[in-house]
């Protein structure tokens, strides 16, 4: 085992308590048995290998758009590690690498970072690596560290983003670009490897081409990291962290529906995080079988209004009132208030409103909503309507998680239930109870399929900037087989880019991957759901495992998705 240090390298029992870094020393016995967890790499990467490329890439949309806004990029193929001799790797050099945390946590991006460290160690000894702090910040102020053994010792098989750290800006502008070049230049950096979602991958991207633009030498792998999982394609089958975000969740779904059968007098609202896709909110349902899963590709595909959503809801609460069952479990993605079509009217039109005017407190603005958009707002709770008024992010976006959805429908259920009690066509008894499972699951311990495939990821990375790549993200596939069988190559970025119209210019966008409805796990799901409104086919399924049955476990989707059944 490697001696326990401090961040910066020095020995505890010389040194000060570190302000940022981890001591392992005050590892709990799960954390330190995690330290040294062994993890096998696919059997191509492990040995000698070549990298081959395949045929010419264009894009996910758009592609003459695309074409004119990545001209040094745009069209180039993928790469694939074959069993090989090693030809066409650079040799006779020490590579200076740098990494970059980007956007939200997910668990394994420390696994991500140790993968292009032991690279560099095992095919490029005497290279560099160094680790950008607080994300494109750091890159854009040349903040960083130089990555050593002893630093990185601590965080493999852990949870978080705190070995760098992470930040949420981008590298946009013409200064922001040229203070990248001058960082870019003053360390000499051959490579750099961005670890993100589709925004940041996207930004990886807009780097390879500034740089080869520029001619710099410094070229820029991306790695796709989102627990949404709405980063992936056919040739990247899902982002890391999914995995065990989804088992977290999951386990803490499983607690709630214990406890409902317990109490018999519950119904639990749970909102899941994925403010653009629902594939958390599914994931969870085919792991433990709640009594309702609202998807929001499929209420936006039907077209379904509020009203509507609430009387589903309540139509199951009636008829679980009728067998004895006065509890449940409901789950609810985090985006769903914007997948419903008026509500999406409305919010673009309080978007108008805030833009342009001073919000007064006697409520005239609302004149400036059409009839029907008024009559929505005013049928929505007040801590809702509130919530809808606040300050946008960035992006000019409604800040979803800052919307208790959960809470709303809870209320509007209420109000449905009490109406029909009066009428006569309801005689159960109706709680709600609100959680939101949230950033609880963003840094917890990787499952050992997450720990495993972003020490893959890494070592990939390093291997496709070995080789002389730029304005790839590095892909991992084969998943359902063991892991010697996985392959190891990287996907052109612009391949999986369309363009947005914002402020009267193309932008490019790494495109969000939906929930398909006509996927095999939505089909799987919506198989099932009948049975598990009725009934109660609760599944819990328990804390992470790391050793024995079910550790190795993948998620549902991922399954699914690669043909297996499940």
């Amino acid at each position: 085992m490697a001696p326990t240090l401090v961040a910066n390298g020095g020995d505890i029992s010389a040194a000060k308590p570190a302000v940022t870094g981890r001591i392992a020393t005050v590892y709990s016995e799960v954390q330190n048995s995690r330290l040294d967890h062994a993890l096998p790499l696919p059997a191509v990467i492990k040995n000698s290998f070549s990298v081959i490329e395949g045929p010419a890439s264009s894009a996910a949309g758009n592609p003459d758009e695309i074409a004119k806004l990545f001209p040094c990029l745009f069209g180039q193929p993928s790469a694939v590690l074959v069993p090989g001799d090693g030809k066409g790797l650079l040799s006779g050099q020490n590579l200076k690498i740098g990494v970059v945390l980007s956007g939200g946590q997910a668990p394994g991006g420390h696994n991500v970072i140790s993968g292009i460290y032991d690279y560099l160690q095992d095919r490029c000894k005497g290279s560099t690596l160094y680790g950008f702090n607080g994300g494109p910040a750091g890159i854009m102020k040349c903040k960083y560290v130089t990555l050593t053994s002893e630093y990185i010792y601590p965080y493999r098989n852990q949870g978080g983003f705190d070995m760098i750290c992470s930040g949420r800006d981008k590298i946009e502008s013409p200064e922001q670009f040229k203070q990248a070049q001058e960082t870019a230049k003053k360390l000499d950096l051959d490579g750099l490897v961005v670890i993100g979602g589709d925004d940041s991958n996207t930004n990886a991207c807009l780097l390879a081409e500034n740089f080869r633009s520029n001619n710099l030498k410094t070229r820029v792998i991306g790695c796709p990291k989102t627990i949404d999982g709405d980063l992936k394609c056919k040739e990247v089958p899902t982002s890391f962290g999914f995995d065990t975000a989804c088992k977290i969740y999951a386990e803490m779904i499983g607690n709630v529906m214990t406890d409902a059968r317990s109490t018999g007098k519950y119904y639990h609202f749970v909102r899941l995080m994925g403010r653009a896709a629902s594939h958390i909110t599914l994931e969870c349902a085919l792991q433990t079988h709640p009594n309702i899963t609202l998807v929001g590709e499929e209420v936006a595909s039907k077209k379904e209004t509020l009203k509507n959503v609430t009387d589903y809801i309540a139509d199951v609460v009636c008829k679980r009132g009728e067998l004895g069952y006065n509890y449940g479990v409901i789950l609810v993605p985090e985006g769903l208030i914007d997948f419903i079509p008026e509500v999406q009217h409305l919010i673009a039109e309080l978007n108008e409103i805030l833009a342009s005017d001073v919000v007064d407190e006697g409520g005239l603005w609302k004149k400036k909503l059409a009839p029907q958009t008024l009559e929505l707002f005013e049928l929505l709770p007040p801590a809702i309507q509130d919530q809808l008024m606040l300050e946008r992010d960035p992006h000019g976006n409604v800040q979803v998680a800052k919307i208790e959805t959960e809470k709303m429908l809870i209320q509007m259920v209420e109000t449905e239930l009490e109406q029909r009690k009066q009428a006569g066509l309801y005689k159960g008894q109706f709680k709600g109870q609100s959680h939101f499972f949230g950033y609880e699951g963003r840094c917890g311990l990787p499952s050992n399929f997450d720990a495993t495939y972003c020490y893959a990821l890494g070592y990939g990375a390093g291997a496709l900037l070995h080789s002389g790549k730029t304005g790839l993200i590095s892909s991992v596939g084969n998943l359902a087989a063991p892991v010697e069988e996985w392959t190891v190559g990287g996907t052109a970025l612009t391949s999986l880019m369309d363009v947005e119209r914002r402020h009267g210019k193309f932008k490019p966008v790494i495109k969000k991957a939906m929930v398909e409805l006509d996927g095999a796990p939505f089909k799987k799901f919506a198989s099932l759901r009948e049975e598990w409104a009725r009934t109660n086919c609760y599944i819990s399924p328990g804390p992470i495992q790391f050793v024995g049955q079910g550790s190795d476990k993948v998620n549902h989707t991922l399954l699914l998705e690669l043909g297996v059944e499940i």
